[in-house]
């Protein structure tokens, strides 16, 4: 009797196999060119690099960011918008940072923490990633499931719908399948699907350009939107998402060997992000400023959240040539999916990195996922006759996620300033304090 196959892969665990990496030579230069420099800027090479920096920026769009969102617009108007401003300038620097890490040495930062920190101090990353992972996935999962509910005239309750968002595990594996450029292009329309489902909403509610521009570059901050204010940089800045990107940037061909090589993917991975974090500000600037217009200083602010967000905008807006209600949930919908599929991905990185579990992808993804839907589960049947419930629970989800930041920033702060680990990659001084 042949013995049975094991479910470990015969070889190292790594981010990306030598076959699913992308190829970025375009050129003879790029086989015999200098070693030290990097060589000068291409377009072509530039759209060959584009990808991790949009799959790293759904972290930004994801439901928990909504509901944040909404509710700053709600209750503090135009007034937190500055605030989301830095926050995403802040996220765009640690994400740099993140992709810099990966680049550099050729591994993600949980199998660095792995690598370089005692057996404790690993065990509690792990679990304090993991928690900020599965509160994540709790809102993303609860998210997906609100808008199929919108969607089927709430035909569909929210445990049923969270175990058809628990299925899209099934479509990620099926996409990576086709390579690392298809599962890309997947996530850029869902993108695109959300910023026309909420630039349209913006359009509908129309708010003054003015105000816009003046909570953008004027701080406020008040005693009655502290909550908000700490849920925006919580649902901004995603721990979990710090290590997804130093795995993602990893699915180039890049010679760690020569330094030319590593610069010039760090100058085009910078270029990318920057502009998929823009996205990102565009589309959570045009949902907080919709509540901001349409509920602001009125007495259901405060009752407003990602549960009932349709139901009031559809009363505020009305139909339109295509009821704002429905134009809500496919923008939700889309934010759900996409974030549920991203949080599987980071949670392969993670579990794989801190546990040196070399599994067979689609065990880990199983995993994983059963990680995010059993809790999950758990608080769909509880909360899914309490709304209210359902967005307080939300909102102290963002809160969770700022205080977990800590435990991702200060591994990756101290690792991406070590000279051993980056060579001359690493950051100065100044730039590990700022």
């Amino acid at each position: 009797m042949p013995p049975q196959q094991p479910l470990l892969e015969p070889e190292e665990d790594t981010a990306y196999d030598s076959s699913e990496k992308v190829v970025v030579a375009v050129g003879v230069e790029d086989e015999y060119g200098d070693d030290v420099e990097a060589p000068p800027f291409s377009w072509k090479k530039l759209w060959l690099f584009t990808g991790p920096g949009f799959l790293m920026s759904i972290a930004f769009l994801d439901p928990g960011n909504l509901e944040g969102d909404l509710q700053s617009g709600a209750i503090a108007g135009y007034s937190l918008l500055w605030l989301l401003m830095w926050a995403t300038l802040m996220g765009l620097l640690i994400q740099l940072l993140s992709a810099r890490l990966g680049v550099a040495t050729g591994r993600h930062l949980a199998e660095l923490c792995r690598e370089e920190y005692p057996p404790w101090a690993r065990i509690v990353l792990w679990l304090m990633t993991e928690l900020a992972l599965i509160g994540s996935d709790i809102q993303e999962v609860i998210g997906s499931a609100i808008a199929i509910r919108i969607l089927s005239n709430g035909f569909v309750p929210l445990w049923a719908g969270v175990v058809i968002t628990a299925l899209d595990c099934f479509i990620f594996l099926f996409l990576e399948n086709y390579g690392v450029r298809k599962l890309e292009a997947f996530f850029a329309v869902l993108i695109g699907i959300m910023a026309l489902s909420f630039a349209w909403m913006f359009g509908e509610a129309k708010p003054n350009g003015v105000d816009v521009l003046l909570g953008v570059l004027v701080p406020k901050l008040s005693s009655r939107t502290i909550k908000q204010a700490v849920g925006v940089v919580g649902c901004i800045i995603m721990p979990h998402n710090v290590f997804l990107h130093s795995a993602l940037v990893q699915s180039r061909q890049i010679d760690q060997s020569k330094k030319g090589r590593v610069q010039e993917a760090l100058n085009y991975y910078s270029i990318e992000s920057t502009l998929a974090l823009a996205v990102s500000f565009i589309i959570n600037i045009f949902v907080t400023t919709v509540f901001a217009k349409g509920f602001y200083g009125t007495e259901i602010a405060d009752s407003i959240g990602l549960v009932n967000a349709g139901t009031y905008l559809q009363e505020k807006y009305g139909g339109g040539l295509f009821p704002i209600l429905y134009i809500w949930g496919i923008g939700l919908l889309a934010a759900g999916q996409s974030s549920t599929i991203t949080g599987t991905y980071a949670g392969q990185f993670i579990m794989g990195g801190f546990l040196n579990l070399r599994l067979k992808k689609w065990v880990r993804a199983l995993i994983t996922r059963c990680c995010a839907i059993i809790p999950t589960m758990i608080v769909a049947l509880i909360f899914d006759t309490s709304e209210e419930s359902l967005d307080i629970l939300n909102e102290w989800l963002n809160v969770l996620q700022s205080v977990q930041i800590p435990f991702a920033l200060i591994p990756l702060l101290c690792l991406v300033s070590k000279e051993q680990i980056m060579g001359t990659f690493r950051i100065g001084p100044v730039l590990k304090v700022y």
